[in-house]
């Protein structure tokens, strides 16, 4: 169990696999073999190392802002819920992600529905809600585990199917897809972008005037707009918090340096991405021809950022005075009050940004964004009373389709038991097998436009 678990646990080493078997199918050299895998897994590393600098940045600024505007509540954590899950459904967990990521292949090779999701905490995540949602409900043993892998092999294939046709208005092609389990936040921002926005006023396309001409370099801008929010944030929070956070330093420094660190691990993504990509996609055709034809890789988040810089800032912004909104509205219902976590608000906010802008421009941006952040507070708070009755009180899942899949499985047990949870099963079963009988719709497709 032990192996299962850590394997799934090192995206790195199942990119990399992937990567080899890809290789390996292409009858390519021992040279090029060893490079593609070991650059793949590199390139991940890169990528991987960008999100902690960015996710240890964002560590600062979330305090800080709670304690500037006397913020309080629940804060929605994927890892806290885990290690709960762990403790109580630990085997059941790591056999429904071993076998869960069988069915996923299965339902590539055999059916329309080509994506194979290699976000191996994600993958992970999902499996403990399920393994959490589905013992509550009655489910143990093989019956357990066989249902609980079913649906995450599932769901690892739907959630990139539903925003694939907005991922692909941003890259032009289908050789990558959203390996994120947020496809609803992420489908309503590219619907509401299409909706309400003018793709033709594309967030990367903003005239800025020669005397600011240094905001047209990505890098700057986000820089700048970063040291703006880090300097208002620090300087209205107590002091002593932020003294105890910079062992001493000046607050204004600390919240600059702040701030270029975050652009810095920005700056680090975009890198990794370009390096993995360079790798994978090629090495994935392998894949796609010799093992699970026409198959498409479904990758983490930031993998979509180098495709608008500027939507990814403009989204994370959006989303969060989306959440600060409903944060303030949640009070005056019946819901726990959910505490916006600056993490998921970037990487999901960045992800429907760049969405968003594909189909609706600047205000697509702008909408998209709201509405995610939106979401991403109130779905939490309308899970965590479910996970409070499995004994995650005080705790809950940040991204939406663990929230979404949750309330669904979890009020279909309150209503019809077991048979509501089988209902579910039977209904993607019907939907699988429908694809397999139906062709796919043949689509015109320009070339990746990184």
């Amino acid at each position: 169990m032990n192996f299962i678990y850590s394997f799934f646990n090192q995206p790195a080493i199942i990119i990399g696999l992937i990567s080899f078997i890809g290789l390996i199918s292409l009858r390519k050299s021992k040279e090029k073999i060893i490079n593609g895998t070991l650059k793949t897994v590199i390139g991940f590393l890169i990528l991987s190392a960008g999100g902690g600098i960015i996710a240890g940045s964002l560590g600062t600024l979330g305090p800080a802002f709670e304690n500037a505007f006397n913020v309080q509540g629940v804060i929605p954590t994927n890892e806290a819920v885990i290690g709960i899950a762990e403790s109580i459904h630990g085997t059941e967990m790591s056999l429904i992600m071993a076998f869960g990521f069988a069915v996923n292949i299965l339902i590539a090779r055999f059916t329309n529905i080509k994506y194979i999701f290699l976000t191996g905490h994600h993958v992970l995540f999902m499996a403990a809600l399920l393994a959490a949602v589905l013992g509550t409900a009655g489910f143990e043993g093989v019956e357990l585990i066989a249902v609980g892998a079913f649906l995450l092999g599932s769901f690892m294939s739907i959630s990139p199917a539903i925003v694939q046709p907005f991922y692909r208005e941003v890259t032009g092609s289908d050789k990558i897809a959203m390996g994120h389990f947020n496809a609803v936040t992420y489908a309503l921002a590219g619907l509401l972008g299409k909706w309400f926005g003018d793709k033709e006023k594309s967030t990367e396309d903003i005239k800025i005037p020669e005397g600011l001409g240094f905001f047209r370099d990505n890098t700057i801008s986000t820089a700048l707009v970063m040291m703006v929010i880090y300097v208002f944030t620090f300087l209205f929070a107590d002091a002593a918090v932020i003294n105890e956070m910079s062992g001493g330093d000046n607050i204004i420094i600390f919240a600059i340096v702040q701030a270029l660190t975050f652009t810095a691990g920005f700056v680090i993504v975009l890198q990794g991405v370009r390096m993995m990509l360079a790798e994978i996609v090629p090495a994935f055709k392998g894949i796609s021809d010799k093992l699970v034809p026409d198959s498409i890789p479904a990758l983490d988040v930031p993998v979509i950022f180098p495709y608008a810089p500027n939507a990814v800032l403009l989204g994370f912004v959006s989303s969060v005075v989306g959440g600060f909104i409903m944060f303030l509205i949640l009070p005056f219902t019946n819901l726990p009050v959910i505490i916006p976590g600056l993490i998921p608000l970037f990487f999901v906010g960045a992800g429907a940004g760049v969405l968003a802008n594909a189909t609706g421009g600047r205000r697509g941006t702008i909408i998209g964004g709201l509405v995610n952040g939106l979401l991403l507070i109130l779905l939490p708070a309308i899970l965590l009373p479910l996970l409070g009755e499995l004994g995650f009180s005080n705790s809950t899942f940040g991204d939406a389709d663990f929230a979404f899949v949750g309330i669904v499985i979890g009020y279909f047990f309150e209503w019809f038991g077991k048979l509501g949870i089988y209902a579910i099963v039977a209904a993607i079963g019907i939907y699988f097998t429908i694809s397999i009988v139906k062709k796919p719709k043949k689509i015109k497709l320009s070339e990746d436009k990184v």
